[in-house]
C-alpha cells in the first residue's frame, strides 16, 4: 500500500531547473552578438602606421586623465616642451599638442613613451572628408507639384535612396525617440551667426552642444557644405511641405566641426570631438571622414565612445580599393560601403573584410532610373563657395552612405536598444541582400541597410525570446506549486500576466504598424520593464527601478489579499523575470544607476529575476 505522506512528482517538476538552464543556454546561443568581425589586426595597424604620412612639426600627447597640473609642468621642464590643450574641451582627458623641431621629433616621442604619465604620444596627422569626390550633381529642378501623401516634401520623388532603405515603411514605425546624433564634419548650417544662416530644410530641428574644434569656439557652422548634407540625410525636417526628407524625424543633432572649409582637419581635433560627443550624451556618432593610415589616439577615442554606449558609424572610403580606411576599420566602428540606384556597389567605394554594411552613396555620373536627374544623394545644403546661399544638391560618396546607416541606427536606439554592439548586430542581421546583383561579402558587408526591418527587429527580437522563456518559467513554477498544493486557480489570467510582464504584444508592429506606433498602444508592445521608454524616453531606457523586482513587489503587495488577482500577478512576476534574464544574456542597454563594472549589470538583472520567481511561488502557494 502506498504511503500517503510520500508526494508524487511529475517529470516536469523533477527536471524543471534543468529545462530552464537549457532554455537559457539556447537563448544565449541565439541572441549572442556576432563577434566574427571586430576590426583590423594589430599587425596590419602596425604596418600601416609605419607608412603613415604625418605632421613633422606637431606631436600629440595623451596623458593619464588623473595627472596633476604640477605633473604636466614637470613634463614640460624635463623634455623642453610647451604643451597646449588641443581645445578648451580637452582638459579633462589631458590631451595636448606640442610644436617640435622635426629633427628631434622621433627622439622626443621615444622619451615620452617611457614616461608613466603618458598613455600615447604620436605625430599629429591630417584627416579629410570622404566624398563628394568634387563631383556634386546639379541642383534639383523646382517641383511641379507638392508630393501627394506622406511625406509631403515636394522633392522627395528624387530621393531614390530613401526608398532603397525602405524608409516609407520605417517612417510609420519610428522617429528616433529624441536621442542625440553627433555629426563630426565640416559643421552644419544650424544657426544665424555672422555670415551663416539656418538652412531652410533644417529649420525646426533641435541642435545641441555644438562646438568648432577647428577654431576652438562654440559656433560649428558649415563653410563647405559637406557636413550640412550629411546632417540632412540623418534628420532633414520631414513632412514639412518643403524640400526633401531625412531618416530620423525626432532626433537632436550635435554639430561638431572638425574639418575646415577645405575639407581637412587634424587627428587631434577629431579624437577630441569623439570624446566630447560621448561625454555630452550623443548616442550615435557619424564620421564621413577618414584616411588611409591609423592613429592610436583616434583608435582610443573610438573605443572610449563605444565604451560609453555610443554607436559609431563611419564611411569606408572612396579610393575604390580593397581596404577600408580609418577610423572605419577600428573595432567599435561600423564601416559603411556605398551603393547606387541599381543596388550594385559604386565604382569609388572601398571594400574588403572590414566592411560591415552598405547603404546608398549615389553616383552622379549616371541616371539609372531615367528620371532626368543624376543619381546622387539629394539633401539641402549650402552652395559650394557661398555660405549665404543654399540649394538641394546631389552628392556621391561613402560620405553619403554613412549617414543613412547612422540615421537608421538612431531609429534603432530610439526603440530602446542603446548598447552599441546590439545596435550593430540588429543593423547587420536585418540588412538585405541586393536585388538583381550578386552578393559579395567584401563589397556589401552584411548587405544593404533596411530601416523597416531594423526597427522591427529592435522591437520584436527580445520580445519573442522573453515570451518563450516566460512561458517555460510559468510551466515549471506551476508544476512545482501543484506539487506543494496550489493556493489559487490557474487559468488564462496566469498566462496573460506572463505576456504583460515578458513581452507585451511584441508582434503587433508586424501586423498593424501604424496602430502599434500610437503612444499608448506602443507601450503595450513591450514587456513591463521596458515601459520605462514611455516614462523616460530612449535616453532613460534601462532604468534600474523598472529593470528590477520593484514593480512585481509593489503589484503583489497591493493584490495579494485578492485571491483572484494572485494568478495574474504571479504570471506578471514570471514574465518580468524572463524579460530581465533575456537582457542579462543579450544586453540591449546599460542599466542606469548600476555601475557597469565587474558584470554588475548582469548580476543585478539575474538577482532581481530570481526575486521575481520567488514572488511568483509566494503568490501561488496555499
Amino acid at each position: 500500500m502506498a504511503d500517503p505522506t510520500v508526494r508524487k512528482t511529475s517529470p516536469l517538476s523533477r527536471y524543471r531547473w534543468v529545462l530552464v538552464a537549457l532554455a537559457l543556454v539556447l537563448l544565449f546561443l541565439y541572441l549572442r552578438p556576432d563577434r566574427d568581425h571586430d576590426g583590423v589586426s594589430a599587425d596590419v595597424l602596425a604596418a600601416d602606421r609605419l607608412s603613415a604620412p604625418t605632421d613633422p612639426d606637431d606631436i600629440l600627447i595623451d596623458l593619464r586623465d588623473d595627472v596633476s597640473d604640477a605633473t604636466v609642468a614637470q613634463l614640460e621642464r624635463d623634455l623642453g616642451l610647451h604643451l597646449v590643450l588641443v581645445s578648451d574641451e580637452s582638459r579633462d582627458e589631458r590631451f595636448y599638442r606640442a610644436h617640435v623641431d622635426p629633427a628631434l621629433r622621433d627622439a622626443l616621442l621615444a622619451r615620452l613613451a617611457a614616461r608613466p604619465e603618458v598613455e600615447i604620444a604620436e605625430p599629429d596627422a591630417t584627416v579629410s572628408l570622404i566624398g563628394p569626390l568634387a563631383e556634386a550633381g546639379p541642383a534639383l529642378p523646382p517641383p511641379t507639384a507638392q508630393h501627394a501623401g506622406y511625406p509631403n516634401d515636394p522633392l522627395y520623388k528624387w530621393q531614390w535612396h530613401m526608398r532603397q532603405i525602405d524608409m516609407p515603411e520605417a517612417w510609420k514605425l519610428a522617429d528616433g525617440g529624441g536621442i542625440t546624433v553627433a555629426v563630426l564634419d565640416t559643421g552644419v548650417g544650424y544657426e544665424n551667426f555672422d555670415r551663416f544662416h539656418v538652412l531652410p530644410d533644417l529649420d525646426g530641428l533641435e541642435f545641441v552642444d555644438g562646438f568648432d574644434f577647428v577654431d576652438n569656439d562654440r559656433h560649428a557652422n558649415d563653410d563647405h557644405g559637406h557636413g550640412s548634407h550629411v546632417a540632412g540625410t540623418i534628420a532633414q525636417v520631414t513632412n514639412n511641405g518643403i524640400g526633401v526628407t531625412g531618416i530620423a524625424r525626432d532626433v537632436k543633432i550635435m554639430p561638431l566641426k572638425v574639418l575646415s572649409g577645405s575639407g581637412s582637419g587634424s587627428v587631434a581635433g577629431i579624437a577630441d570631438a569623439i570624446r566630447y560627443a560621448a561625454d555630452k550624451g550623443a548616442k550615435v556618432i557619424n564620421m564621413s571622414l577618414g584616411g588611409a593610415f591609423p592613429s592610436r589616439i583616434l583608435k582610443k577615442a573610438v573605443a572610449y565612445a563605444h565604451g560609453k554606449g555610443v554607436t559609431v558609424v563611419c564611411a569606408a572610403g572612396n579610393d575604390g580599393r580593397n581596404k577600408v580606411g580609418y577610423p572605419a576599420a577600428y573595432p567599435g566602428a561600423i564601416a559603411v560601403a556605398a551603393t547606387q540606384f541599381d543596388e550594385s556597389t559604386t565604382f569609388y567605394s572601398n571594400y574588403g573584410k572590414d566592411v560591415d554594411i552598405a547603404a546608398p552613396g549615389g553616383n552622379t555620373r549616371v541616371d539609372q532610373n531615367g528620371d532626368g536627374v543624376p543619381d546622387g544623394v539629394y539633401q539641402n545644403t549650402i552652395k559650394p563657395g557661398d555660405v549665404t546661399g543654399n540649394d538641394y544638391l546631389g552628392y556621391m560618396g561613402t560620405s553619403m552612405a554613412s549617414p543613412h546607416v547612422a540615421g537608421v541606427a538612431a531609429l534603432v536606439v530610439g526603440e530602446g536598444v542603446t548598447d552599441p554592439d546590439a545596435v550593430e548586430r540588429i543593423l547587420t542581421e536585418s540588412a538585405r541582400k541586393p536585388n538583381g546583383k550578386p552578393y559579395v561579402r567584401d563589397r556589401y558587408g552584411a548587405g544593404i541597410v533596411d530601416a523597416r526591418a531594423a526597427v522591427l527587429k529592435a522591437r520584436s527580437e527580445s520580445g519573442g525570446a522573453s515570451l518563450l522563456l516566460g512561458m517555460l518559467l510559468a510551466g515549471v513554477v506551476a508544476a512545482a506549486a501543484r506539487g506543494r498544493g496550489l493556493g489559487v486557480r490557474l487559468g488564462p489570467s496566469y498566462l496573460l500576466g506572463v505576456v504583460v510582464g515578458a513581452s507585451g504584444l511584441f508582434f503587433l508592429p508586424y501586423v498593424a504598424p501604424t496602430v502599434s506606433s500610437w503612444p499608448v498602444v506602443e507601450m503595450f508592445t513591450r514587456g513591463l520593464p521596458s515601459w520605462d521608454l514611455a516614462a523616460f524616453g530612449a535616453v532613460g531606457h534601462g532604468h534600474a527601478l523598472f529593470f528590477s523586482a520593484a514593480l512585481p513587489v509593489g503589484l503583489l503587495a497591493l493584490g495579494y489579499g485578492v485571491p483572484r488577482l494572485r494568478g495574474v500577478l504571479a504570471g506578471v512576476s514570471l514574465g518580468v523575470a524572463a524579460h530581465l534574464l533575456v537582457q542579462a544574456i543579450a544586453p540591449q542597454m546599460d542599466i542606469r544607476y548600476v555601475p557597469n563594472l565587474f558584470g554588475l549589470d548582469t548580476l543585478w538583472l539575474a538577482a532581481n529575476a530570481a526575486v521575481c520567481i520567488g514572488l511568483a511561488k509566494l503568490a501561488l502557494r496555499k
